[in-house]
């Protein structure tokens, strides 16, 4: 497949998939909605694995690689899921806007990539501005709202640290038996949280809705978008992998708004703004200021 069609899918992924958790997690307990999620995503994946002789390797190298893709998928899915009850989908897919700039600081200690030039340090400081106005209204409701949003944070930090360790495994493996290995290593965890934290099923309380979400999120949040991932994840830089989240919170915030009646305050509004031109400046500033440089002379 194309890396454009991929980029293309996991852009769509993405930016419904906040909207699909939210939707899931209605009459469905987090931790279940979750590890259902996973249960479909990991059934489907093996089939198509088995009908398609797609090799699944299990060295040493190949393990580390699915464990470093577990660590995203259990941390940020998990957190998500949690903070699904009091944070809108807009705000969620807003949040993980911040990826690149994560990934970026990540990468420097990871990846012994450059420090932030100073207008990557301008498009920093802007962003928490740009955040502060998105959580404002969010963390003066209630402090259950304020914990989701720390959840959220957290997810980012998990969605971002995974991406950076996995640049640093050097194997060539096919997408599909990536997102298939790492559907081994996480489900299990998935269950245990939910074993832990719930532990009940209460189906008498599953509507229509939510099942059809943990379907939809199964097929394309847990098999679809992250073959699409890892095969962009294996084909471009961690930063412009991230770039998606400038692309996908629009949507999201859009979607959520429409289909889930999630309201818009002139804060959220403002933040949005603030976060995507910071993220813009972030991605491409340095590259404009030398264009205009090498035009000045």
């Amino acid at each position: 497949m194309p890396v454009k069609v991929s980029y293309f899918f996991m852009v769509l992924v993405w930016s419904t998939t906040p909207l699909g958790i939210v939707w899931s997690s209605e009459s469905v307990s987090p931790t279940l909605a979750v590890l259902m999620r996973m249960l479909v995503g990991l059934l489907i994946g093996g089939l198509i694995v088995a009908i398609t002789n797609i090799r699944v390797p299990w060295s040493k190298k190949a393990c580390l690689l699915y464990f470093y893709s577990s660590i995203g998928i259990f941390g940020g899915m998990l957190l998500s899921y949690l903070a699904a009850k009091t944070v809108p989908s807009g705000i969620i897919s807003l949040m993980f806007g911040l990826a690149p700039i994560l990934s970026g600081l990540l990468a420097q200690q990871l990846l012994n990539e450059p420090k932030f030039s100073p207008i990557k340090l301008v498009a920093l400081a802007c962003a928490l501005i740009g955040l502060y106005f998105v959580s404002y209204n969010q963390a003066q409701n209630s402090q259950t709202q304020g914990l989701g949003l720390v959840y959220v944070f957290l997810a980012v930090c998990f969605f971002s640290l995974s991406g950076v360790m996995i640049k640093r495994v050097q194997i060539a493996i096919h997408p599909m038996a990536t997102t298939f290995g790492a559907l081994v290593f996480v489900t299990p965890l998935f269950f245990i949280a939910w074993w832990l934290l719930d532990g009940q099923l209460h189906i008498q309380n599953w509507s229509a809705k939510s099942l059809w979400a943990i379907g939809y999120l199964g097929v394309f949040g847990s098999l679809v978008g992250a073959l699409a991932y890892f095969h962009v994840l294996q084909n471009l830089n961690a930063s412009t992998v991230s770039l998606t989240t400038l692309i996908t919170p629009s949507f999201a915030l859009s979607l959520g708004a429409w289909l889930n009646n999630e309201p818009l305050s002139q804060e959220l509004i403002i933040g949005a703004v603030i976060i995507l031109i910071s993220l813009g400046f972030f991605q491409f500033g340095d590259q404009f200021l030398k264009r205009k440089k090498v035009s000045a002379h």
